[in-house]
Order: structure tokens, then sequence, then C-alpha cells
């Protein structure tokens, strides 16, 4: 029988850290045992932990919590051009680039350095720097909570969007990934260089994916506070798409408001940048504050409550939407 720990702080395994506490707690390091206690406990209420770094707690849980801590990387097939490799759900994303960096697999450079676990990274499509998971995604094994019966669930299936898939849409508390699939390429690396500093930096020469990711780890490491030293979860808002003729009203009002292509018939306009302009960056709120370097972050300065923070997030979002009449939306799971 496995036993679980009880009333345990969920401090060390948020990136707010935030001081909740759950009646219930265990580890998960094998796959099999996911399976065996939601099964032996289907009475208990359970959430799912990964790296941590996607979620807000506000109030302690009363069930049971399940820290998803699986560990291996398997190559399973590969060409002259490609890899492919299955990593569990409870692998450090960081981790597994360093470890793709180490063997000249290319794909998640610019992917460097974003918290979280390899399990969390497709439920919002991870992206940073011209680049999102679903480029290198090929499947994922998941635990289907109707039937507690592995599933293989492919890339088409997925529904990737911004931020989203179908893991934050119609299947969100109904599957639990317990490992993905990429694939990844040998040598000669097709890189993605569009993001601006990148652009910018690499003008002059073609990089290694490796100083990519060292370019990239730069960048996060000049704008995003580290969490061991203040709490965060990277960027809290999405940013918004907005219609072609709603960004040009508000250019009218706004010449400097910046904007990136996305659908047809729409806009993406950063959010940091509104937040910046309605003066929030750089100012506390009690216990949470916005970051000095960049908008779209909030941080705890200590000690902060889930619900301080929250509020905070409230607020920039009414503001924006009384200024821009743009809705920002979270990325950062709220519990």
């Amino acid at each position: 029988m496995l036993k679980f720990k009880e009333n345990i702080s969920l401090k060390p395994y948020n990136t707010f850290g935030i001081d909740v506490q759950t009646k219930y707690f265990f580890k998960i390091t094998k796959a099999t045992e996911l399976k065996n206690i939601l099964t032996q406990n289907k009475e208990l209420p359970f959430q799912i932990l990964g790296g941590g770094s996607n979620i807000l707690f506000t109030k302690n849980f009363e069930g049971l919590t399940l820290l998803i801590d699986t560990k291996g990387i398997e190559l399973i097939a590969e060409n002259t051009e490609t890899v492919v490799v299955e990593v569990q759900a409870g692998e450090n994303w960081h981790d597994f680039v360093c470890w793709c960096l180490d063997h000249d697999y290319g794909g998640v450079e610019n992917l460097a350095l974003i918290p979280g676990s390899v399990g969390a990274a497709p439920i919002q499509n991870i992206g940073a720097y011209g680049v999102e998971l679903t480029s290198v995604f090929k499947s994922c094994k998941t635990l289907d909570l109707n039937t507690f019966e592995e599933k293989k669930i492919l890339k088409k299936e997925c529904e990737f969007d911004y931020r989203s898939s179908i893991f934050k849409t119609h299947q969100k508390g109904k599957q639990i990934i317990t490992s993905v699939c990429f694939e990844l390429q040998k040598p000669p690396h097709r890189l993605k260089l569009s993001y601006g500093a990148l652009k910018a930096k690499f003008a002059d020469f073609s990089p290694s994916i490796q100083q990519v990711a060292a370019a990239v780890t730069d960048i996060r490491e000049s704008k995003l506070p580290n969490p061991k030293i203040l709490g965060n979860s990277g960027s809290f808002f999405k940013n918004p798409l907005i219609s072609k003729s709603h960004y040009e009203k508000l250019k009218n009002k706004h010449p400097e408001l910046p904007s990136y292509p996305a659908l047809a018939d729409q806009l993406k306009v950063p959010a940091a940048w509104l937040i910046d302009q309605l003066g929030f960056k750089g100012t506390a709120h009690g216990n949470a504050a916005v970051h000095e370097k960049q908008a779209l972050v909030l941080v705890n300065l200590g000690n902060a409550k889930g619900s301080e923070i929250l509020a905070l997030a409230q607020k920039i979002q009414a503001e924006v939407k009384k200024v821009f009449a743009i809705t920002l939306e979270m990325e950062v799971n709220v519990l």
C-alpha cells in the first residue's frame, strides 16, 4: 500500500513560493504508481503538480497532491536527418534542452531556460523567441481519467494554438500526460532566428544551436527574475490577439503601440507594453509586485498570499480593459 505524506506545505513545489498546505502528498516516480493511486483512491479529490511554474495557489487543498517526478530520456527512432526521443513527464524542461544540446539535437534551443516540467510543456504549448513546442512535438502518452488506461495522442489531435491545446480546453482534467515524444534535428540544424534580439546578435554569422541557447539564456536572465530568489511564474498574461480594425483605432490614440503578425484578420499586441503604459511596471501592491524589468511578470516580494497576487492581476486586467478595451488572459492556472 502506497503511503501518503500528510499536511505538507507546497511552498517548495511552486515557483511563486506561495505557502499553502495539501492534506495529502505523494511523489510519483513510476508511471505505474499514478494509475494505482488514482484507481485505489477514486473518492479523494486530487491535483497534479509538475514543475509548479504555471500555478498560483490561493488556498489550501483538502485532497491529494501528486507530484510527477518520473525521469528518463530514451532514443526510440532515428534516420539520417532526425531523431525521436521519449521523455518522461517529470523531467525538468531546461535539463531536457541541455541534454539535446549535449547530443547536438536541434529544435528546442530557443526554448532554453523555460521553467517547468516536460509533461506540462504541451498543455500550454510553451513558446519563446519565435519557436513553439508544436514545432518539435510528435506525440504524448497520457493516463485517461475516465478509463484509467494509457492513451497515445498524436500531434494532429492536440489542437495546438497560441499557449493552448486540448489539455487546456476540452480535455482539461481528463488526461494526465505521462511522457512526450519529440522529433529533433541532426546537423545541419534549421535555426529560427527571426526574433529581434537573436536576429541582431547573429546578423554576421550562422551560430550553433549551443550559441543560440546561450543567447536565449542571457536574454531571459536579463529580463526575468530567478524564482529561487524572487517568486514568480514567468509571463503571467498571454499576449492578446485583437482585430486589425481594433488595432487601427488604438493606433490613432497610441501611435507607439507595437504589433506582430498573427491570424489573417488579427494582430498580436504585447501585453507587457499595455501594462507598462498604465504605470504598473515596478510597482508594489502589498507583498505582490510587477517586476521592474518586465511588466509581464508578477512577483512575490517575500510573504505574499496567492490572493494578493491574484488581486494585482485582476487590477491590471481591469485597467487594460478600461483603457484599451482589451481582455488580458492569464497564462497561469489559479487554484
